[in-house]
């Protein structure tokens, strides 16, 4: 009977142990019913900090073109995705839950590249999307309603170049919208320009860092940025494979990251809304880090706390999180996909 019992406790044991294991590496994974093809491979390596949420979205079959951005409305409980190709709508819009609301099918997009939700709280919230494209309404960026009314456009259509007045860009590869109304540009993703922009509220140039290089304050292919509540500024330099940082105000350098990326650029960067770290995502390695963010007045070193480990050619892009509830959702180019990650917490929230 004690022999019973003991075997009874190991095979117990056992089977928690498949459990954690399938939690912990995605080998639940599989396939939904009726799913668009849908990858859900993924490793997490180091401290477990988020899992994926298998059921959003409920529709993956509406992932038509190559997806590569996705901005949140964490007050609405909407996410906004951008995917590329002919034929296909630019932008498709689901609750955070999961179900799809609508498309746009606005002939004033070609390449969109970069995604922004501004103005969240607001009655008026709006959507940014940086046009990488080649045509009559590229190298530019643009603002839409949330139901995808063209609103304005920063830039001139179809004429890259780089003028500030007026304004032009090349292939301009992410926006930051300030809650103050400042706006932050990288613009140059491959193209003749290399540069980080701060735009006042009335959309007048403040300061600009625009030279090609590797020194400090310059850059080779510029492709991602945020602004912290210190008043700092984080952008992905992806051709030197490290992150620069800024004061937001004076656009004075701060410091470097670089030791994390000795593999590959940094695609992304966003902070946690706990504000304990940073999201960096590295396509060719099919990597989703998480990096300590440091304290008010350091820089330091970067340091990796959590990775997920995407299967080969997923390749993620950009990423954007829910300030409310911590969610993470990344876009990817290979997997042709948008996936919602939700955090290891109590309720799923970091707050």
């Amino acid at each position: 009977m004690k022999k019973r019992g003991h075997t009874c406790l190991i095979a117990s044991s056992m089977v928690s142990l498949v459990l954690l294991m399938m939690v912990l590496y995605g080998s639940i994974g599989s396939q939904p019913s009726g799913s668009h093809s849908l990858r859900h491979d993924y490793q997490l390596l180091g401290r477990p900090l988020y899992k994926l949420d298998l059921s959003w979205p409920r529709n993956p079959e509406l992932f038509t073109g190559e997806v590569f951005g996705v901005a949140v409305n964490q007050y609405a409980g909407v996410v906004y995705v951008a995917q590329r190709g002919d034929s296909v709508p630019k932008v498709l819009v689901f609750t955070t839950d999961g179900d799809f609301l609508m498309s746009w099918n606005t002939t004033t997009l070609e390449m969109p590249h970069g995604i922004f939700l501004a103005d969240a709280a607001s009655s008026n919230p709006t959507v940014w999307i940086t046009d990488v494209g080649n045509g009559p309404y590229g190298h530019c960026i643009k603002q839409y309603s949330p139901s995808g009314k063209l609103l304005q456009v920063l830039g001139t259509p179809g004429k890259p170049g780089s003028g500030l007045n007026p304004l032009q860009f090349d292939q301009p590869a992410e926006i930051f919208v300030h809650d103050s109304g400042e706006i932050y540009i990288v613009d140059g993703d491959g193209g003749m320009n290399n540069r980080l922009i701060k735009l006042s509220k009335d959309q007048e140039v403040l300061w600009m860092h625009g030279e090609k290089g590797s020194g400090l304050a310059q850059f080779y292919i510029p492709h991602s940025v945020t602004v912290d509540s210190a008043q700092r500024v984080w952008v992905a330099d992806r051709g030197n494979k490290r992150i620069q940082v800024f004061n937001s105000i004076t656009g004075d350098w701060l410091g470097t990251w670089g030791s994390c990326f000795t593999e590959d650029a940094p695609y992304s960067v966003r902070l946690t809304p706990d504000k304990k770290y940073f999201v960096v995502v590295q396509l060719n390695t099919n990597q989703i880090s998480l990096l300590d963010a440091p304290p008010v007045g350091l820089i330091g070193q970067c340091r990796v706390v959590s990775v997920i480990q995407l299967a080969e050619e997923m390749k993620p892009h950009l990423v954007d999180l829910d300030l409310k509830t911590g969610a993470l959702y990344v876009a990817e180019i290979g997997a042709q996909q948008a996936q919602k990650f939700t955090p290891f917490s109590l309720g799923g929230s970091f707050l």
